[in-house]
């Protein structure tokens, strides 16, 4: 049997699909439990719905959709056990990250271990002095943030588990907007990585904790 002509099976059209269906969900285009509808996204953009459905699996996988049977797909929800246990995990995987690095280089650190997270701060500057009302740029920023933190341990692992979290995190983020002024999180986070230096892990869990307390005061007013 031949390829439908509207479209070239393969694994190509399936990323192209969720880099689209990502971008509208962490922009808030798609609101927590809208469905996202099989038959409906492969009407609008040609592509089969054996094509969707592997997209959609995709999105499952970082738990920005979820898949029922005989429901369909609906944008990931947030519930109060889940952000914890979430914020739980990323607090556990960048204190280890801290602990290493701390036990390398002291309450120091040299240049090359601190340039990326700079760069990554930088990048957040920019973010919310070019335009604080763009929330979803501002937290992809600081998402980044939290990963080159994680990423200067140099342990290929625990960067990957805590990679596997962005997606996820940035839902959260962006559909429970913190009570945060984009420019006050910029002098937080330059406080918080000469914190983690000097005092290490603890430095982590009260930042994590604080900015829980937050997202979950952002849950209870949604």
């Amino acid at each position: 049997m031949s390829p439908s002509p509207r479209e070239t099976p393969g694994p190509t059209s399936v990323a192209r699909l969720a880099d689209t269906l990502r971008a509208q969900i962490l922009h808030g285009e798609l609101a927590p439990g809208t469905p996202v509808r099989e038959e409906d996204i492969a009407s609008m953009s040609g592509l089969s719905r054996h094509t969707v459905r592997s997209a959609l699996r995709l999105l499952a996988a970082e738990r920005l959709v979820t898949v029922e049977p005989y429901r369909g797909a609906r944008v990931a929800q947030f519930d109060t056990d889940g952000l914890v246990a979430l914020q739980q995990l990323r607090a556990a995987l960048e204190c280890e990250a801290v602990r290493l690095v701390r036990a390398r280089h002291g309450t120091t650190w040299p240049p090359d271990v601190v340039h990326q997270i700079l760069e990554a701060l930088d990048r957040l500057e920019r973010a919310a002095a070019t335009d604080p009302d763009d929330w979803p740029e501002v937290a992809r920023a600081h998402a980044e943030v939290h990963s080159e933190i994680v990423a200067a341990a140099r342990s290929p692992r625990l960067t990957e588990t805590y990679r596997s979290l962005h997606t996820e995190m940035l839902l959260v983020l962006v559909h429970l907007r913190p009570r945060y002024r984009a420019e006050a999180l910029v002098a937080e986070h330059r406080g918080y990585l000469r914190l983690i230096q000097s005092v290490g892990e603890d430095a982590v869990r009260a930042h994590v904790d604080h900015a829980t307390a937050l997202i979950l005061g952002a849950l209870a007013a949604d």
